[in-house]
Parts: C-alpha cells; structure tokens; sequence
C-alpha cells in the first residue's frame, strides 16, 4: 500500500447464497484526494463496491483496508466515509438545516458548533440562506447541494456518490458535473462517484474503473480509457468506436479491410490476430483517390457539431465517421487516418499484459 492510499481492496469476492459472485476476486487501490468513477452496465458490481467501502455489507471473501488498518468488520457508522445516495435519501418532513444537521445531532455534538458546521456546509455548496427552506420547496438540483452538505458536514475522509445525477434532466446534470468536481477539488477530498453515464466519467474522473460482470476490466485516467482501451468491451463502452478484426503482421504494421496499413503499435507476434479500434473522430473524410480506405455512405445524420455518416467498406465493415463534412447516401467516399489513429488490441490480453506492453513502447518511443 502506497502512502498516498487511502482504501485498498485485496481479492475481494461478493456473492449470494452461494450464487455467481457479483463481484469476483476484485484487488485495487484509492489514492487519497483523486475523484474516482466506478463505470459499467446495471449489475457489473459497481454499487457492490461502494456498499463493501460504506460498511453496508461485508466480502464474502478477500480483505478491506483502510489508512492500511483492515476494515472487513468495523461498522458503517465507525468509518470515515459518507454516502451521497441515487434518491439523497433526505427526510421530507425537516427543512434543509435539520438534514444537514442530522448526523451531527447523532453525535451529540454542541448546538453552536453543529450550526457553525451547518452553515460552512452550506455555504460551501452555495445554499447559503436556505437553512430554512422545506426539501419539499427546493429543486432537484438544490436537494443534490442538500446531499452533498450532509455527507461533506462530518468531515469523512472519502465520500461515495452511488448514481447521483441520473434523476436530473441533461442541462442540470451537465451544470452539476462541473460543480461537483469544482467541490471535490475545493475540499481535497476523495470521491468515489458511480455511474453508468460514460460522458460523465470522462469529464469528471481523475481515474475511471471500467467494470464489467464483477471484474474490473480496465482502470486509468479518462485520457488512457478512451486512447487505449484494453478490449472489445472497454472500446464498446468508452464513446463510439469502430471495432474490426485485424491481423499483425508486424511491429507497426497491421492489416485490416483488406490492406495492410502503418500503425504505433508493438510487440505482438507476427500474423496475430487482433482487434482494430479507430474512433469515429479520427476519420478524415477525403477523396478517394486520397484516401486510405473506399467507402460508401450509408446514412448520414447532422448531430448539431458534426455530420454523423455510417459508410461500409469492400469488406462490409460499417465505419461510423464523425465530421464536419458532409457527404451524399450512395456517394463512395476515401477515409484518412493517421497511424496513431490505429489501436491494436489483443485478443483476451489482461490488463497486467496491456500495461506492460504500453510501458514497453512508450520507453521506445522517449529513448528516439
């Protein structure tokens, strides 16, 4: 365990009734002070997760630490954690102060200084004034900030937050994504934040768990999620990809659709058979004469930034290409790309594997 971690998870198997575990022999690390996202499908085990750090429930087996102390017993009301739930859970019949105050009532703490606490709290979620104001009263929005100032008011060490935007309608959600990493960076706290909502973990996440089935498919920061995803389901999951089967034929050279093209990737065996990925946005409308590829528009739809065009190539691989230029159903049209446009990956290759064949080639690429 690092010094900078705050929760670590060895092995961790949770299941029922002797049934398919929802989570299966699950080991990671918190970093203390990061904003975490714990992102997959309904049932892959994410919210499993978050219970087992609450105290809500206990591995079936496998070990918890906690600031390096083994925490599989300690009762939730004993950990430094808070729990920002996907209802907020907030009592309807006490006003905004009373349920920010709650938890420090149950510790019997002195009135001025729960109403010191609670006002802080408040006024650090900019609803300074509405101590007052009935939950009934306040918008969705507003009883999200009323959550928020009930977990932050006990001054836990980590706060979790289980699917706390799905109730919000898209502008609301999108304003409370920038106020709740704005606050996370404000408190210097750890958030692990749980969603299925994968614009959400891009924008907001220091580092993303991609889960799926009660495995952590693969975990790093939004930028490695999204430029490097580990397999088909990681590239399926994170944004639109196109996913077509490929062949290595050797260090930086790869071939799909029929052609063999110049790529960044290395070390897999020669002819092995792969998985290419390019995301819709490296595509390059041109010519065809200039292109790299030949395809044909199938549909096109105007998304408001772009044009979005599903084309089939000779093969009859679909390429969905975003772009700002537009182009007729019917017309055969060329796709560019650059090599770093092309990601490798290799069939059924853990996670262990996939780093340590990144790490190999970024060593390569500072040395030249």
């Amino acid at each position: 365990m690092t010094d900078t971690s705050i929760i670590r998870f060895e092995n961790i198997t949770k299941s029922y009734d002797g049934a398919t575990p929802v989570l299966d022999n699950v080991s990671f690390e918190i970093e203390r002070g990061k904003f975490y996202t714990l992102l997959g499908p309904s049932g892959c085990g994410k919210t499993t997760i978050l219970r087992l750090i609450a105290g809500f429930m206990v591995p079936t087996s496998g070990e918890i630490f906690f600031n390096g102390k083994k925490i599989n017993q300690v009762p939730a009301n004993e950990r430094q954690v808070n729990t920002v739930f996907q209802d907020y859970a907030l009592f309807p019949h006490l006003n905004v102060f009373e349920n920010v105050a709650f938890g420090l009532r149950i510790k019997k703490l002195k009135k001025d200084e729960i109403n010191r606490r609670v006002l802080e709290a408040l006024k650090f979620v900019n609803l300074e004034g509405y101590e007052n104001r009935e939950i009934v009263e306040m918008s969705g929005g507003q009883k999200q900030r009323v959550a928020i100032a009930r977990a932050i008011v006990n001054d836990p060490e980590v706060i979790l937050l289980d699917e706390p935007l799905s109730a919000l309608d898209l502008k609301l959600r999108t304003e409370m994504q920038y106020e709740l990493r704005e606050l996370q960076q404000r408190l210097g706290k750890t958030f692990i934040f749980v969603t299925h909502d994968q614009e959400e973990a891009l924008a907001m996440s220091d580092e993303i768990f991609v889960m799926n089935a009660g495995v952590i498919q693969q975990s790093g920061t939004p930028m490695d999620i999204y430029d490097e995803p580990i397999n088909r389901f990681v590239a399926d999951f994170i944004g639109e990809s196109n996913i077509v089967p490929g062949m290595m034929i050797a260090d930086y050279r790869v071939e799909f659709g029929g052609k063999e093209f110049e790529c960044a990737d290395r070390g897999l065996n020669s002819n092995e058979k792969v998985d290419i990925v390019i995301r819709p946005e490296d595509l390059e409308i041109t010519t065809v004469e200039r292109g790299k590829m030949t395809v044909t528009v199938d549909t096109q739809l105007f998304r408001g930034v772009h044009y979005e065009l599903s084309t089939l190539d000779a093969d009859g691989n679909e390429w969905l290409v975003h772009s700002t230029k537009k182009a007729a159903v019917g017309d055969e049209i060329g796709l560019d790309f650059d090599p770093e446009a092309i990601h490798v990956m290799r069939l059924n290759e853990t996670e262990e594997e996939f780093d340590k064949r990144l790490e190999s080639y970024g060593e390569e690429q500072h040395a030249k």
